[in-house]
């Protein structure tokens, strides 16, 4: 697994060197999802492709001079414990709604020595959190909830000049269309995609980027169920 991350890293313009972490917390993702339901990837060459290199291909489209990123629904650190891997230098927040989740990434955290925040938590509640609200440079997801959905929750976390990072298939031009509304009424504006080929598959994978460019109305976000029934 390691010299397929070597070279899968090499490819996308990343320094190999974080293969070793990589394949470390790869290994200890198929271990934990023995006991926990984590992921329904277990195939070591998988693994390597679909969550470590997908997840680290996601450095190519952060803004120019980011440093401060939160992962909004992390679950099993998708994408943000990749990015605090093969970017040391980045100041990440794991957010994740799950109490278990986030304990076991703090046992990963120590496990590869990584400096990396980590917080129990719903977004809709710490979106509204003065500690948080507007303090990134970029948010990340992976989720697969709806964009509409996803931008209510992010973008409040958001620096104005910020960009929010939604992992997506190749097939998001719809779904993009109809958050378009929404995401103009959260402060936002759609930046061209991000387009790349998770390395050694065929598999093409875009991240919708929105640069959020004036402050987003304090009614937002509202309670997960009001967002859920009535996306903006």
């Amino acid at each position: 697994m390691q010299e397929l991350l070597k070279q899968g890293l090499t490819q996308l313009g990343l320094d190999p060197n974080c293969a070793p972490a990589l394949e470390q917390y790869a290994h200890l993702l198929v271990e934990k999802n023995k006991v926990m339901n984590l992921t329904a990837i277990t195939d070591p060459t998988e693994v390597a492709q679909k969550h470590m290199l997908d997840c680290a291909a996601v450095l190519g489209s952060l803004p120019e001079g980011a440093s401060k990123g939160i992962d909004v629904g992390t679950g099993a650190g998708f994408p943000g414990m990749v990015l605090n891997i093969c970017a040391p230098n980045l100041h990440m927040t794991l957010l994740d709604s799950l109490q278990k989740r986030v304990d076991w990434l703090g046992e990963v955290a120590d496990t590869l020595d990584l400096e990396v925040e980590r917080i129990h938590g719903r977004a809709e509640e710490f979106g509204r959190d003065s500690d948080y609200r507007g303090q990134y440079d970029f948010a990340t997801a992976r989720a697969v909830a709806d964009l509409r959905i996803l931008c209510e929750l992010c973008l409040p976390f958001l620096k104005v000049g910020g960009v929010f990072l939604a992992m997506k298939a190749q097939d998001y031009q719809e779904e993009l269309d109809h958050a378009a509304h929404g995401i103009s009424l959260l402060g936002g504006r759609i930046l061209p995609a991000y387009t790349y080929t998770i390395p050694g598959t065929d598999l093409v994978r875009k991240v919708i980027r929105v640069e959020k460019i004036s402050e987003t109305p304090e009614k937002y976000p509202r309670r997960f169920a009001k967002i859920q029934k009535n996306p903006l």
